[in-house]
């Protein structure tokens, strides 16, 4: 029985690489729970890891790894619990419709492609400063600025807000949680114009200025999507990008470019690094001197510090900083700078400081990616470039070899969070990723430098080259025929599977080795068979989707938009809600769209009038679907109307056997969510009910 504690002892050099998975699965189960956690709680995981580490650090050998990993997982747990402390902040529990003051701290579009405006220093009409949101992001629609916004400016505007939604489905992404770690309490549109009613004060907000600043800057020297492809790569500012660009760099797996992630981070820093380690080597006297590796670290890292603050310091952009410290820091030391111990400080960093980062796709994605690499370099270093392959074509094969590993490694996380695989995204990072390396990040570089000396427009040009041509590649890419294939939602144990076990693969030594493949096969199976609900009913009972022979057909051609692009989406269907609305499943007119749903029948109900034909519709249907708020709900159907859907959330409904189970999108009680969790409920056809956990 002792053979799995010796297995563990002989794999003590590699264990470590378990430290942030172990952490990153506490996060996770704390992410799991259905309610909120209170002092008890935390003081029970406080005592589980004092204990842990206690036992590695006093008890036998063969004990300690499992101590270690007990602690891990109770630490995840307590960074959590912190990390709620540190960003609670007031949510907006109503809907609002007046008055908005604030200072601009950020300027972004949103998917619709409207600029939006993020606010902090918030002032509601008749809302008690305590009760008002640290931040509220607005949507300007319908309008022409009245004067160029710019980060620190105090506005005011007249708009809606309204507390950031849960999932649009039961299991979906969850952007109140996402909101409520940033800080963020309301979101809402207006389209009234925005004024101006203070200007910057001196010395507020310098870091976002200069963006804004550096930023315009850009797109006045390099006009159009080169331009602010450009300047979103520099500044992180991609508000000038068209939406026709955006979708253009999705479909052909070339987002990554644009985001300031650690491939940017990493051109930069490289590029400043070379620059400073040869320069110095070009001048003898000084080479003899100063160490020129340590002294081009301390460039490359001021750079990095820099970059980080003028890119915004969002999630991915500090999780690349770190990763680029540790490197760094590897090179001071004289360390070897990329190895999955360094990887390893860099994850458990990101989640002890903000463990929500483990949610996000460009977390997941990014270290895959950088794991994947670190290991399979390390294979072919050994098997294939020791005087193997000839001097001029390992550039290439290393090309083509980082861009096939990381694209495996990200594909599923990809897959999963996007519902879409881009089936030439091989081919369209080969012809871009070395133009962005030794082009556009470098030109950017130099521009930088030689911009207060009024000389940046030759790098500016290089640049504007190097960006054209990868936009002209992501529009190639996406318009071939089958650049996108669709992927069904694959639910949320594949992708903890996917992680567990390639992380098996790549961390664990000798023949045990093989084990990590079990868990990548039920991940693919489970995939595989997948299932989507029969029904799904929008947070406002005015847009049901339902099932059918030719994908998900729709109630109404319009409204609950970004719901339903979502619920399409999920299938692994491509349509637009438009076309979906004209496939088989409803029938009658638009107020009265009557589906069939296993053996029962319903009708969705919506438009004037809607909660008058109630009775009607309850005595020739067993399920109804109401836009309105019903007065007295009857006895003899199955009423879904906006108070219990304000309970429930949107509804997944799935036909059985035993009748309709309707699932609830709040089946949790979070402090992102405090109200009272909803049940699923099993409704039958003779009116029983019973109600049931999820």
């Amino acid at each position: 029985m002792q053979w799995p504690f010796a297995a563990l002892l002989t794999a003590r050099g590699s264990l470590f690489a378990w430290v942030p998975i172990l952490v990153g699965c506490g996060v996770a189960l704390w992410f799991a729970l259905p309610w909120e956690p209170g002092l008890p709680f935390y003081a029970a995981a406080a005592a589980i890891c004092a204990l842990a580490f206690a036992a590695a650090r006093f008890g036998p050998d063969l004990a300690r790894p499992m101590a270690i990993a007990a602690g891990c997982l109770a630490l995840g747990v307590l960074a959590c619990g912190l990390r709620v402390q540190i960003v609670q902040a007031p949510v907006l529990a109503f809907r609002y419709y007046g008055p908005i003051q604030g200072r601009i701290i950020e300027i972004d579009r949103s998917q619709s492609d409207a600029l939006r405006l993020t606010l902090d220093q918030v002032v509601l009409d008749r809302v008690a400063p305590d009760r008002t949101p640290r931040k509220v992001r607005v949507s300007l629609h319908d309008q022409t600025p009245l004067f160029p916004y710019d980060p620190g400016q105090i506005v005011m505007m007249t708009g809606h807000l309204d507390a950031p939604q849960g999932p649009v489905e039961p299991g979906g992404f969850d952007f109140a949680r996402m909101a409520w770690f940033e800080g963020l309490g309301a979101v809402g549109y207006t389209r009234n114009p925005v004024m101006l009613w203070q200007p910057p004060a001196p010395g507020a907000q310098q870091i976002n200025r200069l963006r804004t600043y550096l930023s315009n800057a850009i797109m006045t020297a390099l006009p159009g999507d080169a331009g602010a492809f450009a300047s979103g790569v520099m500044t992180g500012d991609r508000s000038g990008l068209s939406a026709e660009a955006v979708a253009d760099l999705r479909d052909s797996s070339l987002a990554h470019l644009l985001a300031i992630s650690g491939m940017n981070m990493a051109f930069l820093t490289a590029f400043v690094f070379a620059l400073i380690r040869y320069g110095v080597a070009l001048i003898p006297p000084l080479a003899l001197r100063v160490n020129a590796k340590k002294l081009a670290a301390i460039a490359a890292f001021a750079v990095a510090l820099f970059y980080l603050g003028l890119s915004g310091a969002n999630v991915a952009t500090e999780r690349a900083f770190i990763m680029v410290c540790v490197m760094l820091g590897a090179v001071m030391f004289d360390r070897r700078a990329m190895t999955l111990r360094s990887v390893s400080l860099a994850g458990l960093l990101i989640l002890l400081w903000q463990p929500e980062a483990l949610l996000s796709p460009g977390f997941q994605m990014s270290f895959a990616a950088t794991v994947a690499l670190i290991a399979g370099f390390a294979l072919v270093d050994q098997q294939v470039l020791r005087e193997r392959l000839p001097r001029l074509a390992i550039p290439v094969f290393m090309l083509v070899l980082s861009s096939v590993v990381a694209g495996f490694a990200t594909a599923p996380y990809a897959a999963a969070h996007f519902n879409r695989y881009a089936d030439y995204g091989l081919l369209a990072n080969l012809l871009t990723v070395p133009v962005m390396g030794a082009v556009v990040m470098p030109a950017g570089a130099v521009a930088a430098v030689l911009a207060p000396f009024g000389l940046a427009a030759p790098a500016l040009w290089v640049m504007e080259k190097g960006a054209a041509w990868i936009l002209f590649v992501a529009g190639w890419i996406a318009g071939l025929d089958g650049a996108v294939t669709p992927i069904v939602d694959p639910g949320p144990a594949v992708l903890a599977l996917v992680t567990l076990g390639g992380a098996w693969l790549v961390i664990w030594q000798g023949w045990l080795r093989v084990w990590g493949a079990a868990p990548l096969a039920v991940a693919l199976l489970l995939w595989v068979g997948a299932t989507r609900p029969d029904a799904i009913i929008d947070a406002d009972g005015r847009v049901v989707g339902l099932i059918g022979p030719e994908g998900r057909a729709l109630s109404a051609p319009r409204g609950a938009g970004f719901a339903v692009k979502s619920w399409l989406e999920n299938d692994g269907d491509l349509a637009l809600q438009a076309e979906a609305a004209l496939r088989p499943g409803f029938e009658g007119e638009a107020g009265a769209r009557a589906f069939t749903i296993g053996r029962w029948r319903g009708i969705v109900l919506t438009g004037r009038g809607a909660a008058d034909r109630i009775a009607a519709a309850c005595a020739t249907h067993d399920l109804v679907v109401l836009g309105a708020i019903a007065d007295t709900p009857p006895a003899d159907c199955l009423l879904l109307d906006q108070t219990r859907l304000a309970l429930t959330g949107p509804l997944a409904i799935t036909a059985q056997a035993d009748g309709l189970h309707l699932i609830p999108t709040h089946d949790t009680s979070r402090i992102w969510r405090p109200e009272p969790a909803a049940m699923t409920m099993v409704w039958q056809p003779d009116g029983e009910r019973i109600a049931a956990n999820p």
